[in-house]
């Protein structure tokens, strides 16, 4: 009778640690410095690439992230209507946009400013209408230091109409913006140059006549910015949180 009551026990404790955190995808929808590289890119590095190390096994990271692509192209190319459809009920979306959508000399994914408001607030009553979780991203900074080694951003109107569609939707929001700002500034102009796809003529065979990238991440600045990332899901995102390891 004992063997049959631990049975029970244990039977029990392991259908409550089954149920408690539910098998669920937190799908990453960006551009370059969030998505997964190909070989010949390497050592550039997405930061979200690093984001299912943080993981436990029940919360798998799809990263639907491409390169050159801005909330406009994201929808054209039918990438969104792909997410949305493999997107079930208590999935989780991250949404970080803004880096392509504001390079005007870049026609072919170029979003003026209402509309990539217009596509930020789709992209968010979308999900909801799935009964999966949004969560908008601001764009982590490109390296942009003047001749005096002080800071300066390039990002225009885009972080803070993110920031805004988020207050008014009442979505959460990672400010990666200010987040990686912080971590820039206090390497500053030199140091912070060990974080970018930073190479040497012949340091490199896919960069033979090397590279300097002030926008895309080596692994160690891929790794630094998916700390920021993991920083604020345990700060703002409670029920995300608890599938961290």
């Amino acid at each position: 009778m004992k063997n049959v009551l631990l049975l029970i026990s244990a039977l029990w404790l392991f259908g409550c640690a089954s149920t408690t955190l539910r098998p669920q995808h937190l799908y990453l929808a960006g551009d370059s410095t969030m998505a997964e590289k190909l070989p010949e890119k390497r050592p550039e590095t997405g930061w979200g690439e690093e984001l299912q190390h943080a993981f436990k096994p029940q919360m798998q990271v799809v990263n639907l992230a491409k390169n050159g692509r801005s909330t406009r192209t994201f929808i054209s190319e039918g990438r969104w209507q792909s997410l949305m459809a493999a997107l079930q009920s208590g999935d989780w979306v991250f949404i970080q946009f803004g880096h392509n959508d504001e390079s005007k000399e870049k026609v072919d994914r170029y979003t003026a400013p209402d509309a990539f408001r217009q596509n930020l607030e789709r992209f968010v009553a979308e999900v909801r209408a799935k009964g999966a979780n949004p969560v908008l991203l601001t764009p982590v900074m490109r390296r942009r230091f003047d001749d005096n080694g002080q800071f300066y951003d390039v990002h225009g109107v885009y972080p803070d109409i993110t920031r805004g569609v988020a207050m008014d939707k009442k979505v959460p929001l990672l400010d990666m913006h200010r987040r990686s700002e912080a971590v820039l500034v206090k390497l500053g102009a030199e140091p912070s140059r060990a974080l970018f796809l930073q190479l040497k003529p012949g340091q490199n065979p896919n960069y033979p006549k090397g590279v300097e990238d002030n926008t895309h991440f080596n692994p160690k600045g891929a790794e630094a910015m998916n700390a920021l990332a993991v920083a604020a899901i345990r700060e703002q995102l409670p029920a995300l949180a608890a599938y961290l390891k």
